[in-house]
């Protein structure tokens, strides 16, 4: 085998290409919902979210390896070697596969649904009053705004819209020699997506369906021959020039802004098809949409299946609650008085949140307290995504409305909440905050918030750090920690993050915090040898979303070849193969896909009394460590360690939703023995709160510590 072969086999030995190791994960997703335990509404949800997935994934990844293979054609991956073309062939050779699953799952599940009488009708399944009922909405609501359109020598091409549904048709005119035309009709995107019946919102009619089957109709002149629902999907990675911008006089608002209109107009990488169709017809639309026949998909279920939440809300409450989760309302956590004042409850201790277990409300109650207590002076947030009737928001404007200095960090780059954040930066700043825009080169993905408050000539903080976004709609989907610290060293930190943010200055000095891109990688590094140093004794536990950062997974392997126990609990990508002789045989990977989207970070090194924790915004991937501002907050409260080790060990004992990374890079499902292990149910049943206390004496031993919080 020649030198160089031998060195790219070895650089390659435990390492795997991210998309790929992405597209396991959401047939992880997609997994649920052929799990006959999972409730059948639920099954349906997880296969909307799959699709979602998937769509995001093409729009981003997808897209990005296109411009790559055009700007940078030789550049190689450097988990596998492989170009981006090569990357983009493995991708498209996986995700047929994954859509036959799709397919067979949805009508595995649409048949079991029909059987509890809720039925996505086509027209012919109506019913004679159905079908008046339908028609007259057709008449009065669908055609009052349809824009059928011919394409041929005199009507151009239309622009179709990312992920916007269109009836397109194949017409023969009144010539029976002319060749055939090209019909589109947009369906109103303005419109509900479905028509429940009269008498029975259990059935219903999507809107595809309906302007579909009056294709034939608005074509007057014309014989339709064939007809199908369409969907392009176009490429939505925007660059943000920064040398570009910085050279004009426009706001970075108003450059997002910008941008926003430009990803509409981007290149198509995927046509989806609700139904095959002819040669000719096929022909015609690859030709006028510019897509090869890789990047075309025929789709047994629906092509936007956002609708399906809406439809699950919309559904009388006996119908849906059995065949959905039974309701989880999050916890007030026992050891907070819900009338006594948060800061002052803070003071005497940390209290650690986690989302969706526990409820937000003491946070917000935190936040809330400050904007109207005369001791605070001060109040500075960072902002990556809100919810779009946020209370956090509206909390910060009532604060600056108040006279409190209010500083928001907020990040108008966060994809697909681009608008979203420039909606909410306008109202911050109508109320009075003080709103900046990061750091440029560098998203600010961190989770900060920091309360200064005056007493006398003394200054005394109160520091929240979480590992997710400031949004009450996703703190009830994702699973995330929140701390809430008096500790002023951490207050101190924190006051050096904002002034260093308010200045562009990424390599300030932190004592505690861990901040990216100058601090997170190189300290894991550290504490990772750390761990080498001490051989068979050390150990490592992480939890992130995803791990794809190659110096941190070369240290990793170089634990396991020391002896260090290693355990990932990646929920997503991980680069990193475990299993590898003389490589990677000490570490060890799980995933857990559930109800709720793991999300939450904790990094946790050694055992015993000896054991340092953090919580962090980062995942091991280089854009956090490297191109992002972050930010990792270590846990000196041995109650709040308690909690951290009792979560990473449950979720290290999970036996039903969880999965083992193989080292070919494959998933299998952790054997469920008789005692089954569901570590999201453990969370709902227990709480980590009020923890027994820590002895003097530790015993040394991660694994006596974890008995000891689950004998509680």
């Amino acid at each position: 085998m020649p030198k160089d072969q031998e060195e790219k086999n070895a650089a390659y030995a435990y390492t795997q290409n991210r998309e790929l190791s992405w597209l396991r994960f959401n047939r992880r997703v997609l997994e649920e919902a052929g799990d006959s335990a999972v409730p059948l509404l639920e099954r349906l949800k997880f296969i909307s979210i799959f699709t979602s997935n998937l769509d995001e994934f093409f729009m981003v990844r997808v897209g990005s390896l296109f411009d790559l293979s055009l700007v940078s054609p030789e550049q190689t991956d450097n988990k596998t070697g492989l170009t981006p073309m090569e990357q983009l062939e493995a991708v498209y050779s996986v995700i047929p596969g994954l859509v036959e699953i799709k397919n067979r799952l949805y009508t595995d599940v649409a048949a079991l649904l029909r059987q509890q009488g809720i039925c996505d009708l086509t027209m012919d399944e109506l019913t004679p009053e159905e079908r008046r009922y339908a028609g007259n909405y057709y008449k009065t609501r669908i055609l009052p705004v349809l824009s059928p359109q011919i394409v041929d020598s005199h009507h151009p091409f239309p622009h179709l819209a990312n992920k916007a549904l269109y009836v397109a048709a194949l017409l023969h005119g009144k010539k029976s020699a002319a060749a055939p035309s090209l019909g589109l009709i947009p369906v109103p995107g303005n419109l509900d997506p479905f028509l429940p019946m009269p008498g029975d919102p259990k059935r219903f009619v999507r809107m595809e369906t309906i302007v579909e089957h009056a294709a034939e109709s608005l074509f007057g002149g014309y014989k339709l021959e064939s007809a199908c629902v369409l969907c392009v999907t176009r490429n939505a990675d925007l660059s943000f020039d920064e040398e570009k911008f910085s050279d004009s006089d426009e706001d970075i608002r108003s450059h997002m802004s910008k941008l926003l209109k430009k990803r509409a107009n981007l290149s198509a990488v995927r046509l989806e098809l609700s139904r095959k169709i002819g040669r000719d017809f096929l022909k015609l639309l690859k030709t006028r949409i510019g897509v090869e026949g890789r990047q075309i998909y025929v789709d047994q279920a629906p092509l936007n299946m956002k609708y399906i939440f809406s439809l699950i809300s919309s559904l009388p409450e006996d119908v849906s609650a059995p065949l959905s989760f039974p309701p989880y309302v999050p916890r007030w956590p026992e050891d907070l008085d819900k009338t006594g004042s948060m800061i002052e409850q803070i003071r005497r201790r940390d209290r650690l949140l986690f989302f969706p277990f526990d409820t937000v409300d003491p946070f917000l109650r935190l936040l809330s307290e400050a904007a109207e207590d005369p001791e605070v002076i001060s109040i500075k947030i960072t902002i990556y995504r809100l919810a779009s009737s946020s209370r956090i928001a509206r909390i910060l404007c009532r604060a600056a409305e108040n006279g409190k200095e209010v500083t928001v960090l907020m990040e108008l780059r966060a994809r697909f909440d681009e608008a979203n954040n420039i909606s909410w930066s306008r109202l911050l700043e109508e109320s009075g905050c003080q709103v900046i825009y990061g750091v440029e080169d560098y998203k600010c993905h961190s989770k900060l918030c920091l309360i200064t408050m005056r007493r006398g000539d003394r200054l005394s903080y109160i520091t929240q750090v979480g590992t997710g976004n400031y949004n009450e709609r996703t703190n009830a989907m994702y699973t995330d920690l929140s701390l809430m610290t008096a500790n002023e060293q951490i207050g101190l930190d924190g006051t050096v993050f904002f002034q260093n943010m308010l200045i562009g200055n990424l390599e300030g000095t932190h004592r505690h915090l861990l901040v990216a891109p100058a601090g997170i990688k190189s300290k894991l590094l550290e504490l990772i040898d750390g761990e080498i140093a001490k051989g068979p004794e050390g150990y490592i536990c992480i939890k992130a979303n995803s791990m794809t950062e190659r110096e941190v997974m070369d240290k990793l392997a170089g634990a396991s070849r020391a002896g260090v126990q290693v355990q990932l609990i990646l929920r997503g990508i991980c680069c990193l193969r475990p299993g590898i002789a003389g490589q990677t045989e000490n570490v060890h990977v799980t995933s857990i896909v559930g109800r709720y989207l793991e999300h939450g970070r904790i990094y946790c090194f050694g055992r015993g009394a000896d054991t340092k924790l953090f919580i962090a915004s980062a995942d091991l991937m280089t854009r956090n460590l490297d191109r992002r501002v972050e930010i990792a907050c270590p846990i000196y409260d041995q109650e709040v360690k308690g909690q951290l080790l009792w979560i990473l060990h449950t979720q290290l004992e999970d036996n039903v939703k969880a999965s083992s990374l193989l080292p070919d890079g494959s998933y299998c499902r952790k054997v469920n023995s008789l005692a089954p292990c569901n570590s999201q149910e453990v969370f709902m049943a227990k709480t980590i709160h009020r923890p027994a206390p820590p002895k003097p004496k530790r015993p040394k031993g991660l694994h006596r510590i974890f008995g000891a919080f689950r004998r509680r």
